[in-house]
Formats: structure tokens, C-alpha cells, sequence
């Protein structure tokens, strides 16, 4: 006798396939939607590149240790949302950036690893502006290279400063003809002649062509090296031979010449535009010892941290070179415009000054 299927045994089948079914026709559906979408994603995304890698300044900054104005340039820094800058620090051998160094996230871990020890008015000072150009080129992107000392403050805000340097096509280089202090050594003939010698600020802006010129050179540092360095101060005589007659002593400072030279030498006066970009006051009376005249700049303490001294500064429009006869008009675009975009030298509590007074960074 055949027994009977169970009636609620086929029933529970029936659902299981349909369940299946069900479930399978689920998966299909999504599978298809999922690929639907990832085409559309995929499609999308070939039509929009990714964003384009703006051009960039590199800053860099020389040091003698950490840097005593950083919140000055942390404000600064914090105006471009482009990643339009780089940084690079030359400071001691040995010196880290790090949190307990430096309050400023932008500049942790920038100080480079090879630095040297630089002495004022040495060679030294120009083989550590070569090592921060050789850093910093090697980054592609970086195509306006800017040297700053660790007392130097941003006269404007990032935008103003980044779109005034980029719409340039030179580099910015103080340079003018040294004719009255002797400061070129005849044992430099003929490597350098004389025509080719030249003296200017060394707070300058490069090209990322004349940067490579100038990490590349081999024939003006080599002379730079042997026959340019500072006449010794009282001060220093224990450091060096003592002078027989220090009146007589030949006096060149390595960092003053040594760009504005070498792209002398190099034809290529016509691609930069003959001034600086930072200002700096030079006391001449101030000392009493006539050695000691215009070996440094006036330093800009608590007191002076005035909107009236940051004004004045902004209001420069022309510079003049006395050994040239030329009178250098400043001009962006086109257009007439303020000489200067950084000022030096500044106390820290000068520049935390001008910083909460609000004097620094607006166009005006």
C-alpha cells in the first residue's frame, strides 16, 4: 500500500523554491544595480580629473635655532587652502623641529638634515642657502624659491603675497654695481672680472631656473669660498690670526654678492626685476665706532611695533641706487604697487604685537 505524501511537507518545498528563487532574483538585482552605479561612478569620474597641482613657493627660512617669530607665520600660513607653499629650515646641525620646539604644525619636521654651522659674513652663509635650494627643488611643484631670515615678518596676507610673486616671470634680486667699497678681490680675475661683481640684499626670490643655476654652480662659490669673507672685529681676533693692520684688512660679505654675481656672470641680469622684497632699515649713526656703520640692520623692538611703522614700510613705492643713478619703481602686473611684502628685524614681541594689534596681513 503506497503511503500518501504529506500535504504540509510539499507546501513547506514549495516555499523553500519560491524563497529561493526569490532571494536568488535579489542577489541578480543587486549585482545589476551595483554594476549600474559603479559605471556611472567610473564614468564620472573620467570625466572630472583631479584637481591640478598648483604652482608653489617654497619659503626658506634661515635659522639659528627655532624660530622666535613662528605664530607670526603660522597666521600667515594658515590663509592658503591651495597648498601653495613648501618649507624649509636651515637651522644648527642637529636641531629638530618638533612639538616641544615649535608651536606651529606647518613647521614640524621641516628643518633639513644636512645643515652646517654658518658663521656671519663667512662662505658658510651662502653653502646654506645652496643646501636649502638643493632640498627644496626637489620638489617638483615648487617654482618660486624665497629666502627669509628667522626675524623677518609678512607684511600681507598669503593670497596678496602668493598671487604678487607667481604673476611674475623674473626672479626678485637686489643687484646694483659695487663701485665704491672696494669689496671685490682682485685675486678673483678671471674666474669673476670686475664688471661682473655685484652687491645687493641676499633676502632674495628665484626662478626655479635661476634656483638650479645656483645649486649647480662650480666656478663663482669656489672663489667665494677663497677670497670673500669679512674683515674681523676686535670681537673675532681671538678666533684668527691678528690682523697687522686691520684698516687694511679686505672686507666682503659672502651673502651680499654672491647671488647677484653669479647670474652676472651667467648673462641672465634681464630675467630678474633689481630689487628686494624685504625691507630692512640700515643704521648708519647710530654706533659710535666707525668699523661698526651699517654691519647691521636696526632692529624693531616692543616700542616700534606700531601700525604707523607697518604703514610706512607698505607706503614705499620706489627705491633708489646711488652708485647706478637709478631710481627702481615698484610695480605688480603692470601696475604701481608696494616695494615690500616682508620686513625685518623684528623681536618676538614686537611681531606678537604688530599680530594682535591686526597690523599685519590685510592688502591695506
Amino acid at each position: 500500500m503506497k503511503r500518501r505524501a504529506n500535504p504540509h511537507k510539499i507546501h513547506h518545498k514549495w516555499k523553500r523554491r519560491i524563497f529561493v528563487v526569490l532571494f536568488l532574483g535579489f542577489c541578480c538585482g543587486s549585482l545589476l544595480l551595483m554594476e549600474t552605479q559603479y559605471g556611472r561612478i567610473k564614468k564620472f569620474t573620467l570625466l572630472s580629473p583631479p584637481p591640478v597641482q598648483k604652482p608653489k613657493i617654497a619659503f626658506l627660512f634661515i635659522a639659528r635655532n627655532r624660530l622666535p617669530l613662528v605664530m607670526v607665520w603660522d597666521a600667515f600660513f594658515q590663509g592658503d587652502k591651495e597648498n601653495r607653499f613648501s618649507i624649509f629650515v636651515h637651522s644648527r646641525p642637529g636641531f629638530i623641529l618638533n612639538k616641544a620646539t615649535t608651536r606651529s604644525i606647518y613647521f614640524i619636521n621641516r628643518q633639513i638634515n644636512d645643515s652646517i654651522q654658518v658663521d656671519w659674513g663667512q662662505a658658510s652663509m651662502i653653502q646654506a642657502e645652496r643646501i636649502l635650494l638643493k632640498h627644496s627643488l626637489l620638489d617638483p611643484f615648487n617654482e618660486r624659491f624665497l629666502f627669509l631670515s628667522d626675524s623677518c615678518i609678512p607684511l600681507y596676507n598669503f593670497s596678496y603675497t602668493y598671487d604678487y610673486i607667481m604673476s611674475a616671470s623674473t626672479s626678485f634680486v637686489d643687484s646694483f654695481a659695487d663701485t665704491k667699497e672696494g669689496r671685490y678681490n682682485p685675486k678673483m680675475h678671471p674666474v669673476i672680472p670686475v664688471h661682473n661683481w655685484r652687491k645687493g640684499s641676499q633676502w632674495v626670490v628665484v626662478t626655479r631656473e635661476h634656483a638650479e643655476i645656483v645649486v649647480k654652480d662650480d666656478t663663482v662659490f669656489p672663489m667665494f669660498q677663497l677670497y670673500c669673507q669679512r674683515r674681523s672685529l676686535p670681537e673675532f681676533w681671538r678666533d684668527r690670526p691678528l690682523p697687522t693692520d686691520a684698516s687694511k684688512e679686505h672686507n666682503c660679505i659672502p651673502d651680499e654678492h654672491y647671488v647677484q654675481t653669479l647670474l652676472a656672470q651667467e648673462g641672465l641680469e634681464g630675467e630678474i626685476t633689481r630689487r628686494t622684497l624685504t625691507h630692512t632699515s640700515w643704521d648708519l649713526s647710530s654706533s659710535k665706532d666707525r668699523e661698526r656703520r651699517g654691519w647691521h640692520p636696526v632692529t624693531y623692538k616692543l616700542a616700534d611695533a606700531t601700525h604707523t611703522l607697518i604703514q610706512s614700510i607698505k607706503d614705499i613705492d620706489n627705491i633708489y641706487y646711488e652708485t647706478e643713478y637709478r631710481r627702481e619703481w615698484c610695480t605688480s602686473k603692470g601696475k604701481p604697487s608696494p616695494c615690500f611684502l616682508f620686513a625685518r628685524k623684528f623681536t618676538r614681541p614686537a611681531a606678537l604685537r604688530l599680530l594682535n594689534m591686526s597690523a599685519l596681513g590685510a592688502l591695506h
